[in-house]
């Protein structure tokens, strides 16, 4: 049979409970010495207020009411045999230095303390063998002395070792109470990062989706319309793949937004891949602008790196449409090479390192348009591809050829 155990949360004053806490305890301390005005010399009234008074202090000013109360103490035993009330307030006053003080003088207070115990015991045994009748007395010796001792030693120990406890478990609460906040802060760091990286990530998908369907619509639409006047057939032909890729971009598009909404009836599908270059790159090959150069078999490689691969050409492919200009025609290279880097890329062209790999996955798009002056090095194509690459530990290479052209290389370790 299970038992459950339930933690009980500690009580804590709060700042106006604190200051009515010392201002009772203070009082009731005090209270006696007026009690005592009237069977009590002028002596020990004096001394009781003079000790027991300070304590209304003890919380904000430990070190200060505690050298009052030892100085007061101090004198007493030169000036009065006898112990008052108003010693009370010495293992008080050390509980509150050791308790909210430094403990370097919570330490200064227990050697005071060891000492004012041995001068107390020999200055109240000595009068105490004074006022005792002659007939009755003992000789003073070390044992008459030693009880007396021990009683203040241990007084003045259980002061000190009450008040260090409460000031170690009030820093450790605090460490606990910070470290929680330092964790609470991290993990809400960590959540607005993961929330910018899912953001990116999103972005990266739905503007290859966005912008490959829209340029290849674009591109077929404009080929139609020439086509129309000439050779009608071609139109026709033109005309179904832009149906085919509008529906595909509309699918993808839908599979996101599902995604993203997080309806269950979303039509999970497998993300594209290797695989699938034959059929993006169809509509291009049956048009003549594009040559593929694929691995004959395509290599196999991580799903993750399958998806970058793809979408590396998917947008190359969408940057040649833009800016290459019409009759561009572009090469495709999709092959396995073996790993020459090491390290992560810089995203900055050039690759660095010598060491051969495991093998890395070469992935260029060259054209012969006038990519060279366009503007597609700034876009967020360009910027996406470099991140898909650079997550796998692989480079990202673009810029303009001699002769007139742009080129795209990815090099992504398998």
């Amino acid at each position: 049979m299970s038992q459950t155990t339930t933690g009980r949360t500690p009580v804590r004053l709060g700042r106006r409970g604190r200051t009515a806490f010392d201002l009772a305890l203070a009082t009731v301390i005090v209270l006696p010495s007026l009690s005592a005005l009237s069977y009590t010399t002028p002596d020990a009234t004096v001394f009781n207020f003079l000790e027991t008074l300070p304590l209304f202090l003890r919380r904000r000013h430990p070190r200060l009411v505690f050298v009052v109360v030892a100085t007061v103490m101090a004198v007493q035993s030169l000036t009065y045999d006898y112990p008052v009330w108003g010693q009370v307030a010495f293992p008080i006053a050390l509980y509150s230095l050791a308790r909210y003080g430094r403990p370097q003088w919570a330490w200064v207070g227990v050697a005071v303390g060891a000492v004012g115990g041995v001068v107390a015991s020999i200055v109240w045994t000595t009068s105490l063998h004074h006022d005792t009748p002659t007939q009755y007395r003992e000789e003073l010796t070390f044992w008459s002395y030693l009880p007396y001792t021990l009683v203040v030693w241990t007084i003045v120990l259980a002061a000190w070792a009450l008040g260090t406890q409460g000031r170690i478990r009030q820093a450790y609460e605090a460490e606990l109470v910070e470290r929680g906040r330092r964790l609470a802060l991290e993990a809400e760091q960590r959540a607005v990062m993961a929330a910018t990286d899912e953001r990116a990530r999103i972005a990266r998908e739905m503007h290859d989706v966005v912008a490959h369907g829209l340029s290849v619509v674009i591109v077929q639409a404009d080929g139609a319309r020439y086509a129309a006047e000439r050779d009608p057939a071609v139109a026709v032909r033109t005309l179904e793949t832009i149906g085919q890729a509008g529906r595909d971009a509309l699918a993808e598009m839908r599979r996101l937004l599902g995604l993203l909404r997080g309806s269950g009836d979303a039509e999970l599908v497998p993300q594209p891949g290797l695989d699938d270059l034959p059929a993006l790159l169809a509509p291009e090959l049956e048009a003549g602008s594009v040559e593929a150069r694929l691995d004959d078999p395509l290599p196999r490689v991580p799903d993750g790196v399958a998806l970058t691969a793809y979408r590396v050409v998917q947008e190359s492919l969408t940057n040649v449409r833009k800016h290459a200009g019409s009759g561009a025609r572009a090469v495709v290279t999709v092959r396995s090479e073996p790993g020459t880097r090491t390290g992560s890329g810089s995203g900055s062209g050039s690759e660095t390192g010598s060491e051969v790999g495991a093998g890395d996955l070469v992935v260029e798009v060259v054209d012969d348009g006038r990519g060279a002056g366009s503007p597609a090095g700034a876009g967020l194509g360009l910027i996406g591809m470099r991140e898909r690459v650079e997550v796998h530990g692989g480079t990202l290479e673009s810029g303009p050829v001699p002769g007139g052209g742009w080129r795209v290389r990815a090099r992504i370790p398998t």
